[in-house]
């Protein structure tokens, strides 16, 4: 997703303020909401995700940042992106590498069991209606399309796995 921002200050002054937000406690893009998978040494994918009742607030960090390099804006975001009462998956990536050795449904995976874990009901992402590569992944994973939305200008899927149901047909297996 290109926002407006990267074109009125620049890649290099956003590179700064992520690195420097990167550190900061229940930031969107904080440690705290980033799940790393290592493979032979290397970061092979991520997940940066959160409960949809943190969505409103996430990005309030980041002000005092974005103040500091001069960005007179509120947020990033402006779009509501998650549903009420799911765990929304705002970003996923496998690094070029391991594309395609199915490190992402692993990942993916792995994933799900935490959230199972942690008692959470369902997750949800946004994919771009374009992006097939991502949405067989989704599919194969079990994600299902529930309804479509605009963030800025442009169309995405939201889709959602149910976290319970998972659980129990691990049960009866």
């Amino acid at each position: 997703m290109e926002l407006e921002v990267f074109k009125e200050v620049g890649n290099e002054t956003m590179k700064q303020v992520i690195r420097e937000g990167f550190e900061l406690p229940n930031y969107r893009y904080g440690l705290d909401n980033i799940l790393v998978d290592e493979e032979k040494g290397k970061v092979a994918a991520i997940a940066i995700s959160y409960p949809e009742e943190d969505e409103d607030t996430i990005d309030a960090p980041l002000i005092k940042i974005l103040k500091k390099h001069g960005i007179n804006q509120e947020s990033l975001f402006t779009d509501k992106e998650a549903w009420p009462g799911e765990w929304y998956l705002d970003s996923f990536a496998v690094a070029p590498e391991f594309q395609n050795q199915g490190i992402g449904t692993k990942t993916l995976k792995d994933f799900i069991k935490l959230l199972q874990e942690k008692g959470e009901k369902v997750l949800s992402l946004n994919v771009d209606v374009e992006n097939e590569p991502a949405k067989h992944v989704y599919d194969k994973v079990g994600f299902k399309k529930v309804g479509q939305l605009y963030i800025g200008s442009h169309l995405y899927d939201h889709m959602q796995y149910d976290l319970e149901q998972e659980i129990e047909e691990e049960k009866v297996s």
